[in-house]
């Protein structure tokens, strides 16, 4: 019963974060998602700031469930993320093998694959750039003495909430509480921090980079931020006729219900991997062990995925419904993470991460407006805000830019970004357990060399495609 009323309390948050982004116009401008707003509403009203003399006397018994709802409901969200990609089965091959023989020279004379190539490089360089940043910049202040008693990760929380958002706090979270690490709620809290502050300024600073675009004539379909229609401001839809439908009936209901049967297999396979994780251990495997439950979830679910549609039946699952499912766990898990957030710990570390955001943001500002200038042609601007957006806030975020330039998306800049940031994710999730390991267990100057190699990786790869000889233009 404690655990539902805890929910519920959760659930009220975001009600009311729905309800003042909907009514107040600063919010609207700022298009904080509801889950942040409620969170913060919890946060500065509870025990957290206020404590004896708290508006909401939120029992410490449920802050101390919200600091760990994060970190498990970040196996489900990645559990997820399968679902939808393109595993063809034997039958599909053959049938399709005569079209793609036709097809081949001139895909050969396609750019798109090129473009694609880039964006993840660009991407890699600036995600992975912000983490050399942090860790040189923790490194540099503790050799001077302007910082002190850091934690063995202090560093990464920049990178992973500027290029990961605030559901990236429950990995960070996760990732360190299944190493012991007795600092993980105070990491998870930065992050948050570091995710919020990069969500507001990724929209107010990339709707300056528009104008600036607009006077400098680099935007090809302006058509301004007051183009945003007003109930994407307000994040409801009160026209019927233009509500959308939230996924397909793969099943039904004298069955089972659909929802229930995509939240069964997500859970399902989170519980897979549960055993699984909890079977290394029992055996003692080296490394393998100390890797995260939400890295055996989401190659436990390519692997259900992937013989689901070796047996043809891809058509049982809708990408749309498994969405819908991992949003949901998105936004109770960050409404979590904000009311839970240790803000003494925090504020302990301020100076060090106010340098470090001012850093990297200046960093990430620059690298996304020269790298998509120097290596792409034409739409080099709107796939430059669409870059910066998703680097310092989130993937919509730079969706949300990227709108503004191009309101219908006309330019490839849409396709090379989504498909791009997909490959990007994936290194991401590698990336992770790696250098926190290394961090944890070697100390900064080995994790700093990890990331900087992936660094040059990807420098290496744009300067490889950047003297390719392609004769048609890149678009």
């Amino acid at each position: 019963m404690d655990l539902l009323i805890a929910f519920a309390a959760l659930s009220g948050f975001l009600l009311i974060g729905t309800l003042l982004r909907a009514k107040v116009k600063f919010l609207q401008s700022l298009f904080l998602p509801a889950s942040v707003i409620g969170g913060f509403v919890g946060l500065l009203l509870g025990p957290v700031i206020l404590g004896d003399h708290a508006i909401l006397p939120i029992p410490q018994d449920w802050i101390t469930i919200y600091a760990l709802i994060p970190g498990i409901l970040i196996v489900p969200v990645v559990a997820s993320v399968p679902f939808g990609v393109k595993f063809k089965s034997r039958l599909e091959k053959k049938s399709e093998q005569a079209k793609m023989n036709a097809e081949v020279e001139k895909k050969k004379k396609s750019n798109a694959s090129r473009n694609v190539l880039i964006m993840f490089a660009i991407l890699v360089i600036i995600s992975q750039g912000q983490n050399v940043i942090g860790l040189s910049l923790t490194y540099l202040l503790s050799k001077l003495g302007m910082i002190s008693d850091v934690y063995a990760t202090f560093g990464t929380e920049v990178a992973a909430g500027f290029s990961g958002g605030h559901g990236t706090a429950g990995v960070v979270g996760s990732l360190l509480q299944s190493m012991n690490q007795p600092y993980w709620n105070t990491a998870q809290g930065v992050t948050v921090t570091t995710a919020t502050v990069g969500l507001i300024g990724g929209i107010l600073i990339g709707i300056v980079m528009i104008n600036f675009a607009a006077r400098k004539g680099y935007t090809q379909f302006l058509s301004g931020p007051g183009s945003f229609p007003q109930d994407m401001k307000q994040g409801y839809q009160s026209d019927v006729e233009k509500q959308k439908a939230s996924g397909k009936e793969t099943m039904l209901g004298s069955s089972i219900d659909t929802l229930t049967f995509h939240f069964a297999l997500i859970l399902g396979g989170s519980g897979v991997a549960y055993a699984l994780l909890m079977l290394v251990k029992k055996l003692n495997v080296p490394i393998i062990a100390s890797i995260p439950i939400w890295a055996y979830a989401i190659i436990v679910m390519y692997f259900i995925w992937w013989v689901m549609c070796q047996l043809n039946l891809s058509w049982i699952v809708d990408r749309q419904t498994t969405s819908k499912i991992s949003s949901m766990f998105t936004d109770f898990a960050v409404v979590a993470a904000i009311v839970s957030m240790p803000v003494k710990a925090v504020l302990s570390y301020i100076v060090p991460i106010t340098i470090m955001m001012v850093v990297v943001g200046g960093f990430t500002l620059l690298a996304s407006y020269w790298l998509c200038k120097k290596y792409y042609g034409d739409f080099w601007f709107e796939r430059s805000v669409a870059v910066f957006g998703t680097n310092a806030g989130v993937f919509i975020t730079g969706l949300m830019l990227l709108k503004m330039v191009d309101p219908e998306y006309k330019s490839p800049a849409l396709t090379d970004y989504s498909i791009g940031y997909s490959i990007n994710s994936v290194l991401a999730f590698i990336m992770f357990p790696l250098t926190f390991g290394l961090l944890v267990s070697q100390g900064t100057v080995t994790g700093l060399a990890l990331v900087s190699g992936v660094v040059l990786a990807a420098i290496i790869l744009l300067v490889v495609l950047n003297k390719a000889n392609l004769k048609s233009s890149v678009q």
